[in-house]
């Protein structure tokens, strides 16, 4: 057993607002990219669970896009 505790992953403190939604949004879209390749492979009960995952992933790009939007708007 492993006594060490220390994360194995974090996320850096001072980290700006922008780049936190912004690898979120990506984060979301690759899960999605990888759902969709994944479903392709499947069939049935397994197919539809990953389909349904996959429209939870799109549901929070679109919520973490909308967020960057509001937070960080690009000024075009």
């Amino acid at each position: 057993m492993v006594k060490d505790s220390a994360p194995l992953f974090t996320v850096t403190p001072n980290a700006s607002t922008e780049a936190l939604i912004t690898n979120s949004y990506e984060t979301f879209n690759s899960v999605s990219t990888l759902l969709l390749d994944l479903s392709e492979d499947l069939s049935g009960k397994h197919r539809d669970i990953a389909l349904a995952i996959h429209q939870l992933s799109e549901l929070g790009a679109l919520l973490t896009a909308t967020l960057l939007d509001r937070e960080a708007p690009c000024s075009a």
